[in-house]
């Protein structure tokens, strides 16, 4: 488990689970959380205990949605059945004892907290859901459960490094059209005509421009850290058939 210390609180429990120490095995070994993979659901079932047990939680106080790389976040009361997961990429929450959870393989985890107002919550920020407002969504929900921006901590987890992310010559262009200041996000790569892109730096930049109290940011790499991370692009260069997600969690102490 990673932690940052900027999460820390007597309310608030976190992790950013690396896919050490669970039951999985093959190309999702160990600590596979998803159970949209190809791997045993009972092994996922188990990682996902191991994993709140970590927090000190019951098994069944997780909750994660269907993402799908959009901007929509919702109020989580309590957990749902895994088949009724509804689609979302942002989860906020005032419940105590219920943990908010967000499953990456290269995109980034941001898991936010007001320890004052008791409010926490968690986004899943690729590219599409970071440029459509993923992290705005997940602060506009937690100001609707009484957090305040400036007392809000953001949290953002291991997710792939631009030395890896590496894009097409089309990719900046959406980014560029939304703001020319995006261009210090791109460096060129070793490939004419292609660049690499910071996904993190790009949204940390945008959780910053709501004026959180704090940022921090964990410094790993998904793609290039085989034995902690999973990771969708390794995958896909090393032409492996599957991978699995890792899991992101906060919650409020019961």
């Amino acid at each position: 488990m990673i932690h940052l210390d900027a999460l820390d609180s007597p309310s608030i429990r976190h992790a950013f689970f690396t896919r050490e120490g669970g039951v999985s095995e093959g190309l999702y070994a160990s600590l596979n959380c998803s159970f949209s993979s190809a791997d045993d659901a009972a092994r996922v079932a188990e990682n996902r205990a191991r994993a709140m047990r970590a927090l000190d939680l019951a098994p069944g106080r997780l909750a994660t949605a269907k993402q799908v790389h959009g901007a929509e976040a919702m109020i989580v009361e309590a957990p749902w059945p895994q088949t009724q997961a509804p689609r979302a990429d942002a989860l906020v929450t005032r419940v105590p004892g219920l943990a908010l959870g967000i499953l990456t393989a290269d995109c980034v985890p941001v898991l936010f907290a007001d320890a004052e107002a008791r409010v926490i919550g968690a986004a899943h920020a690729g590219w599409r859901g970071a440029l459509a407002g993923v992290v705005e969504a997940a602060v506009a929900a937690m100001e609707d459960l009484g957090a305040t921006a400036q007392r809000i901590v953001a949290a953002i987890g291991p997710a792939i490094a631009q030395a890896s992310y590496e894009v097409g010559p089309e990719f900046p262009r959406r980014f560029l059209a939304q703001d020319p200041a995006n261009s210090v996000f791109f460096a060129p790569s070793p490939k004419p005509g292609h660049f690499l892109f910071d996904l993190k730096g790009y949204v940390a930049r945008r959780v910053a421009a709501l004026g959180v109290g704090a940022i921090v940011t964990a410094d790993a790499d998904t793609a290039a850290d085989a034995a902690r991370f999973f990771s969708y692009r390794r995958a896909g260069l090393r032409g492996e058939l599957g991978h699995g997600l890792g899991l992101s969690a906060i919650a409020l102490a019961p």
